[in-house]
């Protein structure tokens, strides 16, 4: 079993917030984790995917009402909308009565929906935490280049061969588009959505075309833009959006995207192992998607993460942008003798950022001249994780 990184910061924010929202793709390790930081309280576990579960809630405000007591884990909470009001006046209730702290933990496969529905009637009340597939950090740098290949999930990391990983990442998507994606809106064609995803897997980490993407697969443009949305609340795709200030420079306005889970991506291309991966086109992009989600995911949570690009050529891979307001300029190689080009000097020359970083997959960090250091993937997030639990 893996320890997650995100635990110590799931068990403080259940001693200081009345209910918790853990958010995370399916099969990422939601319901791992929350029995991990329940190991050691009272607590009643629901599971709403459970007819039998779903039945002890036919009542919900009387049968919460005789587990105030409890810590209570309610898993795929977005398949009871109806559930919020109930809990707004439980918190309540119990806060009167003196409990004001870890009463509640949601698992959610979903951002945008269960932010909505939890928005309205928890304000005040509700923390927000982000679970995503498993990071280098989790993993140890020896299963480095097996986390790259099959992606985060537990289960396709850990899968007795590639070939089977590749199998259990077809599956996932499979049951994405034909059971997944049907609750959260309309009927969407899974055929549609499937050649729609393929085409941001081949799209990987460039500048979103709504209106290309829209050509190609025969629809509007805001039937796309409705797919990219889906994709990006049920966070299985990133939009990286762009650095926006009044530099005098013209700056690139649309996002880049990436289909956030490399494992994805590759069984998305059907690219079932390393040597197929390194004589693919994706491989490059493939490697920049997996840096920057490593980094994100061990990023403290108020960083702002964007991407720097102008009409003239001056570009970064990743910008991170701390609440101070200093900026950390990261360019992404796959070489382990990286360069760093013209574009990105004169980026930092109109950022003046605080730290001018290339990540590479080596294993020592050295200076590149110009302030510019080189460092390994696993190094830079081990300097951002203490960063991230101290914030």
């Amino acid at each position: 079993m893996f320890t997650r990184h995100l635990l110590p910061l799931l068990a403080e924010e259940l001693q200081h917030s009345p209910a918790v929202a853990l958010l995370g793709p399916r099969q990422s390790g939601k319901t791992t984790l929350a029995l991990e930081a329940a190991k050691s309280i009272p607590s009643l576990y629901l599971d709403l995917e459970s007819e039998r579960d779903r039945a002890k809630l036919a009542q919900p405000e009387l049968y919460l009402s005789d587990h105030l007591d409890k810590l209570v884990i309610l898993d795929e909470v977005h398949r009871a909308p109806h559930l919020f009001p109930v809990l707004r006046g439980l918190i309540d209730q119990a806060r009167r009565a003196g409990r004001r702290a870890g009463q509640y933990l949601l698992l959610g496969s979903a951002a945008l929906d269960l932010l909505q529905q939890s928005g309205e009637t928890l304000a005040g009340r509700i923390a927000y935490l982000e679970l995503g597939p498993l990071n280098l950090l989790e993993t140890g740098t020896a299963l480095h280049d097996a986390l790259w290949l099959r992606g985060g999930f537990p289960e396709s990391l850990t899968a007795t061969s590639d070939a089977r990983s590749l199998r259990w990442r077809q599956n996932f998507i499979r049951t994405y588009l034909e059971r997944d994606v049907p609750q959260f809106g309309p009927r969407i064609a899974a055929d549609t959505l499937r050649r729609f995803w393929t085409m941001l897997a081949h799209h990987q980490s460039g500048l979103l075309n709504v209106a290309q993407l829209a050509r190609n697969i025969g629809v509007d443009i805001k039937t796309a833009q409705s797919y990219i949305d889906l994709l990006c609340a049920l966070l299985l795709v990133r939009r990286l959006p762009p650095w926006h200030a009044n530099i005098g420079k013209r700056l690139v306005k649309s996002p880049k995207v990436y289909v956030r889970d490399s494992g994805l991506v590759h069984a998305l291309l059907d690219i079932e192992t390393k040597e197929a991966l390194l004589s693919h086109m994706v491989l490059g992009a493939s490697w920049e998607g997996f840096c920057i989600e490593n980094l994100l995911s061990c990023a403290p949570a108020n960083v702002q993460a964007y991407f720097y690009r102008t009409s003239g050529g001056a570009e970064i891979d990743l910008l991170l942008v701390w609440p101070g307001g200093d900026i950390w300029a990261i360019e992404i190689k796959r070489s382990l003798t990286p360069k760093v080009e013209r574009g990105f000097h004169s980026a930092c020359a109109d950022l003046s950022p605080a730290r001018k970083l290339v990540v590479y997959p080596g294993t020592e960090a050295f200076p590149l001249g110009n302030d510019v250091v080189a460092m390994p993937l696993a190094a830079l997030c081990q300097e951002l994780a203490p960063r991230a639990s101290s914030a």
